[in-house]
């Protein structure tokens, strides 16, 4: 019998960062000034972001050297393990084969510090004290948090409120490192208390936590603001995941017939999923590239696809994206880190251009696969990381019907040991499916700015 796990050693860990920019038949259109709505020029991100993730967020060069310092770091998870998941396998019946990489070895549990630390390593190179961010969920918090202790910055974490109650030991472990921690919306910022005095009871949501979070770097000389996703910085360095999937997936002599994982902003999403678009734009590999978002914040599956604001209050550049609009106020599903209103410029094109494509799923079943799969494979998966489950018993099933040997991979971008509230409010028939209303959908999408 085959190994269950693949693994790669220390030495055959990526050197470099893979930029699909360099291969997509088209890119995205550029990010427009949220004032003049002409397109964005270095000197107007530098206010928040530091120069050499600028010049990634536009190179459209192929590969992109990892620093030494970064990989040094990298080493205490990477690389992660691929597993075979045999029991799962057998308990579905089907003749699939299931793989997943696991992202949950990470120190923070999850996928996210794959871009913090390399986001904390350049602003300190430029001489940044403190870095400002929001979270959802919390993993990228607890991931900022813990790349700023690398680099001795300071960090500052505005917690989407709902989360920052559903998810109250993240915020433990955020503080452990030595952020500090707000619920967002908060009174500390004008973009918050703008919030607050239309509805004090907010439950906040990543588009209001973005825009505290970019008002306070916007404002001081020794902050910038870091982002946990969407952004192409971000995920050209997460695609460390899809590179050493597509090395272990070799060694195990396999080419996996389906690639999918959990979407929220894309990043998680993105860096499983490019390295294998490389294969499928320009070696014409037969491989299907889904994207599992939930029905309950639909943004590919029913979002709309123009320029739109990355925040609620107008401070972030305009990116051309699927969105369900700034304003669009998820429900307090228990996936916090998918609760955002747009996607990655670079996921979007792509699904726009039908290379990749997505499926959304209801909070139920999500927790229904992460239990069968807890049970089988002895892991208790992140919320998020759920909806890359279910899609791909989804797929199994498929198979099984179809009679077909397909071999499927996901990214298991994140353990659910501290979401277990999540898990008992699941048990105690508590969780509710929230599928998004067509009227709420309508007056939120027809708020988009007009460009």
């Amino acid at each position: 019998m085959s190994d269950i796990k693949i693994l790669l050693s220390e030495k055959e860990m990526p050197e470099k960062w893979y930029n699909i920019m360099a291969d997509m038949p088209n890119l995205p259109k550029p990010p427009l000034h949220p004032a003049t709505k002409e397109p964005v020029g270095p000197q107007d991100l530098s206010a928040i972001f530091p120069m050499e993730l600028i010049k990634q967020e536009v190179s459209q060069e192929r590969w992109i050297e990892i620093p030494d310092e970064v990989r040094e770091i990298y080493r205490l998870w990477r690389p992660t393990p691929l597993c075979r998941a045999r029991r799962l396998e057998k308990a579905l019946d089907t003749p699939a084969k299931i793989y997943y990489k696991y992202e949950g070895a990470s120190p923070p549990g999850s996928h996210k510090l794959n871009t913090a630390v390399p986001q904390a390593y350049y602003n300190k190179q430029e001489g940044i004290t403190k870095l400002t961010t929001e979270t959802g969920a919390g993993q990228w918090g607890m991931a900022l948090s813990q790349a700023c202790n690398f680099f001795n910055m300071e960090c500052k974490v505005y917690m989407v409120k709902v989360s920052y109650n559903q998810k109250p030991y993240r915020r433990s472990v955020m503080q452990i490192f030595g952020s500090s921690v707000v619920p967002s919306p908060s009174n500390e910022t004008e973009a918050g208390r703008r919030v607050l005095a239309a509805d004090p009871d907010s439950p906040g949501s990543l588009g209001i936590a973005i825009s505290e979070a970019v008002e306070v770097a916007a404002q001081r000389d020794d902050t910038n603001y870091a982002l946990g996703s969407v952004l192409n910085h971000v995920l050209l360095h997460q695609t460390v995941i899809g590179l050493e999937a597509k090395e272990q997936m070799a060694k195990a002599g396999e080419y996996p017939d389906i690639v999918i994982a959990c979407c929220g902003g894309g990043s998680n999403f993105g860096g499983m999923a490019f390295p294998f678009v490389y294969d499928k734009i320009t070696r014409g590999a037969k491989i299907r590239l889904i994207a599992a978002e939930p029905s309950a914040c639909p943004t590919l599956t029913r979002g709309q696809f123009g320029y739109d604001f990355g925040d609620v209050a107008g401070l972030t550049p305009l990116l051309y994206m699927y969105t369900l609009g700034s304003e669009f106020m998820p429900p307090g599903i228990h996936s916090g880190g998918l609760r955002y209103h747009g996607d990655s410029p670079l996921v979007s094109q792509l699904l726009h251009d039908g290379i990749i494509e997505a499926t959304s799923l209801g909070q139920t079943a999500v927790f229904e696969g992460a239990i069968l799969f807890a049970r089988c494979e002895g892991i208790v998966p992140a919320p998020e990381s759920s909806h890359a489950i279910q899609c791909a018993i989804n797929e199994a099933l498929a198979a099984r019907e179809a009679g077909e040997a397909k071999t499927i991979l996901f990214n298991l971008s994140g353990h659910g040991l501290l979401d277990l509230p999540s898990y008992d409010a699941y048990m105690a028939g508590k969780l509710e499916d929230y599928p998004l209303p067509e009227d709420i959908l309508a007056k939120s999408l027809s708020n988009l700015p007009k460009i």
